[in-house]
């Protein structure tokens, strides 16, 4: 690809590789040409606008452009950091329910952003979190209401946890870090009750 600068906004999206989101930021040139781009990109069917000043370039086929999962693009407006299943999509995600929500459940520690499609964001107050991968904040969301989230009762949790652990998808170090600044005194109680069985075992 040529550098940034060398090219217009029109050919630096054109050579975006497919399945990439795009804001008028990431272009080269002036405001104006980086808006006018991606407009014509848009109405040609190169782009997808998928919310205020972001836009999607998907694969082309037969059936039009792909479009970017909710998922993704709610990964896309909230970033990496502090970010993971909340509810029965976080219960999913550890494998302990069955059960498939009607729309992606998420939590995040900092402000929430307008709407996105088939979404539904929960703020959380622990800025902590910024630190923790998935499957650490699905652990602490199942934590809040294990005896509604988890299917199978607590010695699957305790099971999926062990896993998790030995496998190093969580980290003790990082959840330690973290366990203060939950506010729900379920999560901590049952919390130290995973930990305490865990190192029983």
């Amino acid at each position: 690809m040529e550098t940034r600068s060398a090219i217009t906004p029109g050919a630096f999206l054109r050579q975006l590789p497919e399945r990439t989101f795009v804001r008028n930021s990431d272009l080269p040139g002036s405001n104006a040409a980086r808006r006018n781009a991606l407009s014509h990109a848009a109405a040609d069917g190169n782009l997808i606008r998928v919310r205020n000043g972001l836009y999607y370039k998907g694969a082309k086929s037969r059936f039009g452009m792909t479009r970017p999962s909710n998922r993704d693009v709610a990964r896309e407006v909230l970033g990496s950091g502090g970010v993971g299943p909340a509810g029965f999509s976080a219960a999913r995600h550890l494998g302990l329910t069955t059960q498939i929500p009607a729309e992606m459940h998420l939590s995040f520690w900092g402000p929430i952003p307008e709407g996105i499609d088939g979404v539904r964001i929960h703020k959380r107050n622990n800025a902590r979190r910024r630190s923790l991968n998935e499957s650490e904040i699905a652990l602490l969301e199942v934590l809040r209401d294990p005896q509604t989230l988890v299917e199978s009762g607590w010695d699957s949790l305790l099971a999926v946890a062990r896993r998790e652990f030995s496998s190093g998808g969580m980290r003790w170090a990082k959840l330690l870090e973290s366990i203060d600044g939950e506010g729900p005194v379920a999560t901590r109680t049952n919390f130290a009750r995973l930990r305490a069985e865990l190192v029983a075992a």
